[in-house]
């Protein structure tokens, strides 16, 4: 039996985080070793009852001052920058991607792909693809965690999050839920399936066909009445969605927001908040009607209106 300190580094994300660690666990060696060491060596010289020479010595200290000022705030700043780098990486995700959406609730994992597969605690992904995950909370505070990715980001209800990573290995991987969310939180565990690019297609069409997550979208804007004011041919004045999604958008008031995941959520579940500029608070809110992933389908048909615009690419 083999047992890892670490897990394996399984995604692109994985090397540089490992980087950062091992060089931050080295520059506290180091530290440690400057501090402890002399510290050991003069308790020993100068402890009670030795020979070593006790007296007053005129000695300028401040060269001594300077350079362990300047130095460690050098270093300090080097690393701080090489995380801010980092972090902004992880915390953007890539244009093109291929999208998950996922809502934690207790005590599971749901997960559910453009193509309209859903997963409950298992999740398959292509080798070398990258992966945006689109996800929110039906409960209280979960976090998605991925070790063998180097990847961990709070999923939060009321809220849209966003986690990323492009797998480099074949294999299973653990996923776990990092933040204390009630009396099963050991048990919402999960597992990543990283295959091939050609078996993952064929597993996206095995089994029974699965509606895509836009046509589930469009059916459910029409099912709710949504066509009825903002469809091509609604009578009732309400903005349109064909130029919506990605685009600044004025609020009552003077505010400008940009119409992302966020904001088109928000709309649905509640609409009296932020109201565009130009029309009246006449939308009912659909909070309680409508499900986290029903939500999720809605917004995926709504983005894809706006991409379909001529020079318009989803995000």
């Amino acid at each position: 039996m083999t047992f890892e300190l670490f897990p394996e580094a399984a995604s692109t994300t994985a090397k540089h985080v490992d980087w950062l660690y091992w060089s931050l666990t080295g520059l506290s060696a180091i530290v440690i070793a400057l501090v402890f060491v002399p510290l050991l060596y003069l308790a020993v010289k100068y402890r009670r009852g030795s020979s070593a020479d006790r007296s007053l010595q005129e000695t300028a200290t401040w060269p001594i001052e300077v350079t362990w000022t300047i130095v460690p705030l050098f270093i300090v700043m080097g690393v701080f920058a090489w995380n801010a780098v980092l972090y902004f990486d992880i915390e953007r995700p890539p244009a093109n991607a291929l999208q998950i959406n996922v809502v934690g609730k207790q005590w599971m994992w749901k997960l559910q792909h453009e193509k309209g597969n859903r997963e409950i605690n298992e999740v398959h992904v292509p080798l070398g693809r990258t992966v945006v995950l689109l996800m929110t909370s039906q409960d209280v505070i979960h976090d998605f965690f991925i070790p063998a990715f180097r990847v961990k980001q709070d999923v939060v209800p009321g809220r849209y999050t966003t986690e990323w990573f492009t797998p480099t290995r074949l294999g299973t991987y653990h996923i776990f839920c990092a933040q204390f969310c009630g009396t099963s939180h050991s048990r919402m565990i999960g597992h990543v399936h990283v295959v091939r690019p050609d078996d993952f297609e064929k597993w996206l069409t095995s089994g029974a066909p699965a509606e895509p997550v836009v046509a589930t979208g469009a059916r459910l804007f029409r099912e709710l009445g949504c066509s009825g004011c903002h469809g091509a041919s609604a009578t009732i004045r309400a903005p349109k969605l064909e130029e919506l999604y990605g685009k600044p958008v004025p609020l009552e008031g003077g505010q400008i927001v940009m119409a992302d995941e966020r904001y088109l959520r928000d709309s649905i579940l509640l609409p009296a908040v932020q109201i565009a500029a130009g029309y009246q608070n006449v939308m009912p809110s659909f909070q309680g009607r409508v499900s986290e992933e029903e939500v999720m389908q809605l917004i995926a048909y709504m983005k894809s209106l706006a991409a379909n615009q001529p020079g318009k690419a989803i995000k």
